[in-house]
């Protein structure tokens, strides 16, 4: 079959809209990622692409014939060099692209680990939020209105795949998750002097991370337990995507390495 040529074709512009607009991403239910390590990981989730989108050039590289094996043949289109450029929003590479379903499962009832994000909105935070909360087990992710989308394909990418083996419910109101969630919050804050050394963080946690500037909101700090990361250089405050980071990987310390 020959490559398609034309950005004209309706499954082509549907998948530059959705890397483009989020208005798109949320009316269709879909997004975009990019690049063979992001499908990999789809994959080995057990999850599969709506469709996949290949440059004709990319069809002769040995990762991308072992993951297109893996998928239906009707879902691959391949187009070319050319038109794969201009849709594109990574820079040069493997062009492999797939348009997925956008997860929305259902919140219920929490007793366990997770990690509540209100109103980041930096890809770059939330993707190292993603995979440090993966890395140490934790799996339910739950979003605040106001908080940047999770499935954009800026936060699939920083994200690196760890999205495919979380469970992430956004947009909830506060008042839903207060509702939802019965495991102690806990978050950080200027506002004490007890370290995160000094508490106990082997039981379940529900840890709540802010804005960039401004913070955890205060109808969660006042029900959360407040944690101190010690800073004996005077820095005026951690990175968001460094600080939950430090706090998942001390529970993780006391709860296996204790």
């Amino acid at each position: 079959m020959n490559p398609i040529t034309s950005p004209t074709n309706p499954t082509i512009r549907h998948a530059h809209t959705l890397l483009t607009n989020h208005r798109h991403r949320k009316k269709s239910g879909q997004t975009v990622i990019e690049g063979v390590h992001l499908l990999d990981a789809l994959l080995k989730q057990g999850l599969t692409p709506h469709q996949v989108i290949v440059s004709q050039s990319a069809c002769n590289y040995i990762e991308v014939i072992d993951l297109l094996n893996k998928i239906p043949t009707h879902a691959i289109i391949t187009i070319t060099d050319s038109l794969y450029k201009q849709i594109r929003t990574l820079g040069d590479g493997v062009d492999i692209m797939a348009v997925i379903d956008t997860p929305t499962p259902p919140l219920g009832t929490v007793t366990d680990d997770c990690m509540i994000l209100d109103g980041l909105q930096d890809a770059g935070n939330i993707g190292t939020l993603l995979r440090t909360a993966s890395a140490v087990g934790i799996t339910t992710i739950i979003t605040t209105p106001h908080t940047a989308h999770l499935w954009s394909p800026k936060c699939l990418r920083a994200g690196m795949g760890a999205n495919f083996a979380l469970s992430i419910h956004e947009q909830v109101s506060t008042d839903e998750i207060l509702a939802k969630v019965k495991t102690p919050l806990y978050a950080t804050s200027s506002h004490t002097n007890k370290v995160i050394y000094h508490h106990d963080l082997r039981k379940p946690i529900a840890w709540v991370l802010g804005h960039e500037g401004q913070g955890v909101r205060d109808e969660f700090l006042s029900l959360a337990t407040a944690i101190a990361l010690p800073q004996p250089n005077g820095q005026e405050s951690l990175n968001v995507g460094v600080a939950g980071s430090v706090c998942l990987y001390e529970m993780l310390r006391q709860r296996n390495f204790t």
